[in-house]
């Protein structure tokens, strides 16, 4: 059941798409406390009770036990100690004797006191006084996701080629670099996909440029990479650029397409290209006007978008600089109090992302002037809008990839996420375990984290372990910074173990692929907690490091450095599989209960769940070489069992077509167990 309660005159945000009327009642649960003329939403929790949600955020699945303020921040350096991330996502879930989901339908800042300073109690702090709570009640924990997932509608659904394995670099600087990125691949037999082409791709960082120095020839250099199965994707910026001639910057002005200081002139904040004015993503006409500026690269041949910088990140502000200049002319550099040179490098190193920038301009949401703190969730989320909406008239009947790095609900259904600039450390790769199933909760699907880390230097046994999880997640990317150690495989020496990582991906693609694809057709989680999957077992319920993984595999990632294997719970008879290589694997069947399992580095471990199978395919170089017409099927039962894999064509949108479903059938016959499926299978392989 969901309730919908209003607060003054909120703004339409897009996150819910299935109407709720407004309840008059009093609101539920939650008691009401007025600070400051802020609201704050008080709810006391029981001991035992589990938090959910809150989707791209610290800290484990269950969020008790500190805040998180939902303000989508540019936040490079995630430490612990951070209340926001990338993505704004406000929607819990209080799992115990009572389970209730709150979603705070607010863009504005919103914090979430999750029994840090009373340790049972909830407190929901409102940044402005106009919002929406919508109060959803249910059997458990997973009901009430699922409720929430049929509120705000289908996920975005990314092609078949962007699970391959994909390589990025902060930059690969012209063609021969991405051409040396692709053979290195292709002579150490390494599946690839797709190589990314960060800022430096650009004339001087102008947005829906190509530099003709570094990219002479981009549209038969696209041509080129496609024929080597591989797509180029490029990165898109939010600021643009402030420079005469431009066309970009001359339109947005012309039209009067900016955001806009209060005086009426437009605001201007410094990103990559320097100076730079904010298109009004708020404005339906700014969002239809920029989204139509992509159709020039997809002419060229580009398949896939990554929209960044759009929380929007700004390093700095005229009215910024200007006061610290004036703050430098009047300080005593004679001082002997050093209280004044902490205040000093404060001043200096604190021009970015500034609340008084966000404060200092306006939206225009077609007639309704709108300061941009009490929309800012938005501002990411509208850009990844503008370009699902462009995408829709530029090729309307093909799917492109599509995600970003902010976010707020209701942008699952126009692209997917990454989680940002994460590091190269093993807590990040324990955060990205942790993080998949509250994304999945809040929509993100097609999501996954630079793996190796983006920032500082990744190890090989770090990266080893971070793929071994990876090749799980939708987006499978390998990213790092410039200035941090080339991170691409082959830069690690011996490059038979990453191939050999990489090819169970591969041959993992269809399975993968279609739970994804049945997770968004049908409002469901990719990657869910053992208490969604197994409610009354109290021990599987305190688990945050093993994930089911759609209907037949359970994972238990090793993510500590040395560690030579894990402790794992299994909740019920399983069978272990532990693969060297797509064709080289050990299996185990092992019972209900606790166990230490040895995981060398080198190795990918699952788990297949009782009376289910996993179906694999034979890996490949690339998607466009797959061949899914044979499968080896793996199952563990003694009954029989049937599977309906998801199989399209990986482009188009013909989602619901029943003959997208084929099935794999586990039988019995004369007591002898057998496959039966319209699809040829080569070996069957039953535990």
């Amino acid at each position: 059941m969901i309730k919908k309660f209003v607060y003054g005159n909120p703004i339409e945000t897009g996150a819910v798409v299935k109407p709720v009327e407004a309840s008059a009642d009093p609101i539920q649960y939650l008691t009401e406390l007025e600070m400051n003329g802020k609201l704050i939403f008080n709810y006391e929790m029981e001991n035992d009770d589990v938090v959910y949600g809150l989707g791209e955020a610290n800290g484990g699945l269950n969020k008790r036990g500190a805040v998180y303020r939902s303000f989508c921040s540019d936040e490079p350096n995630q430490t612990e100690d951070k209340q926001s991330l990338y993505g704004a996502h406000n929607f819990i879930v209080i799992s115990g004797m009572i389970n209730v989901g709150f979603f705070i339908d607010c863009a504005s800042e919103v914090r979430f006191d999750i029994g840090f300073t009373s340790q049972n109690m909830l407190n929901i702090h409102l940044g402005c006084p106009d919002f929406t709570v919508y109060i959803i009640e249910g059997r458990n924990a997973y009901d009430i996701v699922k409720q929430f997932r049929e509120l705000i509608g289908r996920s975005y659904i990314a092609p078949m080629w962007a699970f391959g394995f994909q390589q990025s670099r902060w930059s690969y600087m012209n063609e021969d670099e991405v051409r040396t990125v692709v053979k290195k691949h292709r002579d150490a037999g390494i599946p690839l996909d797709a190589v990314y082409l960060d800022i430096d791709y650009m004339d001087g960082y102008k947005d829906f440029t190509i530099s003709e120095e570094r990219f002479p020839n981009f549209s038969e250099f696209v041509s080129e990479m496609k024929q080597e199965g591989v797509r180029l994707v490029p990165i898109i910026d939010a600021g643009v650029k402030i420079e005469d001639g431009y066309e970009l910057f001359e339109e947005g002005r012309q039209y009067q397409l900016f955001c806009k200081k209060g005086d009426g002139t437009d605001f201007v904040a410094g990103v990559w290209p320097g100076k730079t004015h904010f298109p009004d993503f708020m404005n339906s006409g700014a969002r239809m006007w920029f989204g139509s500026k992509y159709k020039s690269l997809i002419d060229s041949g580009i398949e896939g978008f990554w929209n960044d910088m759009n929380e929007p990140a700004m390093f700095y502000t005229e009215d910024g600089v200007n006061e610290a200049k004036e703050y430098l002319q009047n300080f005593d550099f004679n001082t002997n109090d050093p209280g004044k040179f902490f205040e000093l490098k404060d001043k200096l190193t604190s021009l970015s992302n500034r609340m008084k920038d966000y404060e200092s301009f306006f939206h225009n949401m077609d007639g309704r002037i709108v300061r941009h703190d009490q929309v800012h969730n938005l501002y990411g989320a509208y850009m990844t809008r503008a370009a699902s909406e462009a995408f829709d008239n530029i090729v309307p009947d093909k799917r492109m990839l599509l995600f970003s790095r902010a976010s707020y609900i209701g942008s699952h259904r126009w692209g997917g996420i990454w989680t940002g600039d994460n590091q190269s450390w093993w807590s990040h790769l324990k955060l990205n375990i942790k993080m998949m199933p509250s994304l999945n909760m809040c929509g993100y699907l097609y999501s996954g984290a630079d793996l190796g880390g983006f920032g500082c230097n990744c190890t090989r046994e770090l990266m080893l372990r971070w793929l071994a999880f990876g090749i799980f997640t939708p987006l499978m990317r390998d990213h790092s910074a410039v200035g941090t150690r080339r991170q691409e495989l082959y830069e690690f020496g011996d490059t038979e173990d990453f191939k050999n990582i990489i090819s169970v991906r591969y041959s993992l693609i269809p399975y993968l692929y279609s739970e994804y694809m049945k997770a968004c057709l049908s409002n469901d989680m990719l990657f869910k907690p053992l208490a969604f999957e197994y409610p009354n077992d109290n021990f599987a319920c305190t688990i945050e490091d093993q994930l089911v993984l759609g209907e037949s595999v359970m994972l238990a990632p090793v993510y500590e450095p040395n560690a030579v294997g894990r402790y794992v719970y299994l909740p019920e008879d399983m069978l272990l599989v532990i693969f060297k290589s797509s064709s080289v694997r050990k299996y185990q069947i092992m019972k209900k209960g606790m166990h230490y399992i040895p995981v060398a580095a080198n190795e990918v471990p699952l788990f297949i769940r009782r009376n289910k199978l996993l179906p694999l395919c034979r890996t490949s170089q690339c998607t466009d070489e797959m061949d899914t017409s044979m499968f080896e099927i793996i199952a563990f039962t003694d009954d029989n069992i049937e599977y309906n894999l998801y199989e399209d064509d990986g482009i188009s949108k013909d989602y619901d077509n029943p003959d997208n479903m084929v099935q794999f059938a586990i039988t019995d016959v004369d007591g002898v167990m057998g496959a039966v499926s319209n699809k040829t299978i080569v070996k069957l392989s039953l535990f």
